[in-house]
């Protein structure tokens, strides 16, 4: 029963996930880009921990969720301290 509702999650995930990558290519500015970026991010590391119940294995799904996140995270400041430093140079 869980499990059914457990897939059923995993697939309108998928489904927002496919949705912010329409936003990601057509955004039209490069902060609906950045916030697709950070939900599919956000998508993937829920999908992770949903697998890993699914095949009950959920302490090395979240080990990967977690490193993911991290990843993520890293990126992101780095793309905003880019994106900062190229607005400076435009005034």
């Amino acid at each position: 029963m869980l499990d059914n509702f457990f897939v059923v999650l995993m697939v309108g995930l998928i489904f927002i996930v496919m949705l912010m990558l329409f936003r990601v290519f057509k955004g039209p500015t490069v902060f609906d880009r950045l916030n697709g970026l950070g939900v599919i991010g956000t998508d993937a590391i829920v999908i992770l921990v949903l697998l890993g119940f699914l095949e009950k294995r959920v302490d090395m799904y979240v080990d990967i969720a977690i490193s993911y996140a991290i990843l993520g995270f890293i990126s992101l400041v780095v793309i905003a301290k880019y994106l900062e430093g190229k607005g400076d140079a435009n005034s």
